[in-house]
């Protein structure tokens, strides 16, 4: 191992050393004080992010080329590592008031944060696979961690089983291009198809794997049917986290493979992806619709947004669009991930320990109680259905203009037809709060109040000033092309 494997990778090195230390520390922390593990979690977290920053700008690459640095990668890896500060906030008072307080929640979510950095740097199908894994095992953990909760467990062996399952299309999708290229570096698969010596078909069909195995990670249709049982029984903190930092994750990977690998491919892959955008965007809107609970509501939501980002992701080789592909999916995973965790912060803060408070019905009167809550999920709602004055609706005009410049107007009218509908359920939540009588319940928590508080500011403030961050992402696009 040189010292440039070394500096590429060194992010990923520190973050599993403190969480394997944290492990041994917690041990002696007693019970009713794991807030020092959170505590030590979130330094550990802080800590990475500032190296992170630190090393953005250089452009590395380690262990003969299957591990890079570069902006692309740094611009994820802070968005994970936010992702980890953010969820951390969501679930310190919640594991209290659930009895759920047990220190290893913290470090499975720090193992699972490295699978997700090493997500984002890598460049050969295999570090892929292991990332993929490294990721998710702590997150099938999670979402059971509110064991011995019947429905706890059920979304944990939910999420293993189906996790299994893609993760086997993965796989073969990796065997198949190997045998297509002789290779598993994504430089060196776009460089046998370029000079003709990679099997065209094997490849395709293997691409077509690789696509099915992610698109049960970002949830896209029809791969999404694990996704709101998962969402609805895992502990809320859990469901925050992973619908930020897996999705972001999925679509890392999918960014990164396609766009080096298998550009040459785009236009046999071109009606799959159009028909798998359509798809996610219909089928979640309009399921969404039907929901009562709150936290199914939001997974359907999700599964909607992963269909606005995947309709950009349509145009992904064709090289006049493909840096305005990447910048505007980088921009909008920074838009869901502020909007997301802020509104499963006003869940959590409502959700009550014998698991009332999650009906869409028990947000009746809601502004009259605590009005700044109500206030900061109608921010939330609003963005999530792309209104004004919200990031949601920047993100949504970068990702249509993206598809529209690529081509695919009609999918571009499909998103906005949808962003129509999704309208109706999420003002519904809204009219709830404000023109419906109820006494909601649920207690007030600092780090949750400033995470929502936080969350909704940036909502707001960012979208009178998303050139910086739009910026940012567009010089990440800039190194990974």
């Amino acid at each position: 191992m040189t010292q440039s494997d070394i500096l590429t990778i060194l992010p990923n090195i520190l973050l599993v050393v403190w969480a394997c230390c944290l492990l041994l520390v917690d041990l002696f922390i007693p019970k009713g004080r794991k807030g020092w593990t959170a505590l030590l979690a979130a330094v550990g977290l802080a800590g990475v992010m500032g190296i992170t920053l630190a090393q953005a700008g250089r452009t590395m690459s380690a262990f003969n080329g299957m591990v890079v640095q570069d902006g692309f990668s740094s611009f994820l890896n802070v968005l994970f590592l936010a992702s980890g500060l953010l969820g951390i906030s969501l679930a310190y008072g919640y594991l209290k008031r659930m009895g759920l307080e047990r220190g290893e929640y913290y470090i499975l979510m720090l193992f699972s944060i490295t699978g997700m950095l090493l997500m984002a740097q890598a460049a050969d199908l295999i570090v892929v696979f292991l990332a993929l894994e490294l990721l998710s095992i702590p997150l099938y953990v999670l979402a059971a961690f509110a064991r011995p909760r019947p429905e706890s467990e059920e979304a944990g062996l939910k999420y293993f089983l189906l996790g299994a399952f893609a993760t086997g299309f993965v796989v073969y999708g990796i065997t198949l291009v190997f045998g297509a290229s002789g290779s598993t570096n994504l430089t060196s698969i776009a460089a046998a198809m370029a000079s003709g010596s990679a099997n065209k078909d094997l490849l395709l069909i293997g691409a077509a794997l690789l696509l099915v195995g992610f698109g049960f990670k970002v949830a896209a249709v029809p791969f999404h049917m694990w996704t709101p049982d998962v969402y609805q029984g895992a502990p809320s903190p859990v469901t925050g986290f992973m619908a930020v930092g897996a999705k972001a994750a999925g679509f890392a990977a999918l960014l990164r493979i396609f766009v080096t690998a298998f550009p040459s491919l785009h236009v046999d892959l071109v009606p799959v992806l159009w028909g798998l955008a359509a798809l996610t965007m219909i089928a979640g809107n309009l399921i969404a619709i039907a929901q009562t609970n709150i936290k199914r509501l939001l997974a359907y939501s999700a599964i909607a947004q992963a269909g606005y980002i995947l309709m950009a992701f349509v145009s992904f080789g064709n090289p006049q669009v493909m840096a305005s592909v990447v910048a505007s999916a980088l921009f909008y995973l920074v838009t869901y991930a502020i909007t997301s965790f802020g509104a499963w912060a006003v869940v959590i803060a409502l959700e009550e320990p014998d698991g009332q408070g999650l009906e869409i019905a028990d947000y009746a009167g809601l502004a009259k109680r605590k009005p700044a809550l109500a206030a900061a999920m109608t921010v939330f709602m609003l963005s999530l259905t792309g209104l004004p004055p919200t990031l949601g609706l920047v993100g949504k005009f970068y990702l249509f203009r993206t598809a529209i410049q690529g081509g695919f107007v009609g999918l571009a009218v499909i998103g906005v037809v949808t962003s129509l509908i999704s309208a109706f359920y999420y003002l519904r939540v809204v009219v709830v709060m404000y023109m419906r009588e109820g006494e909601p319940r649920g207690e007030g928590e600092s780090w949750l109040d400033l995470t929502t508080a936080a969350t909704a500011i940036a909502t707001v403030v960012l979208s009178f000033l998303p050139a910086t961050l739009f910026a940012l992402a567009s010089g990440a696009v800039l190194k990974l092309l």
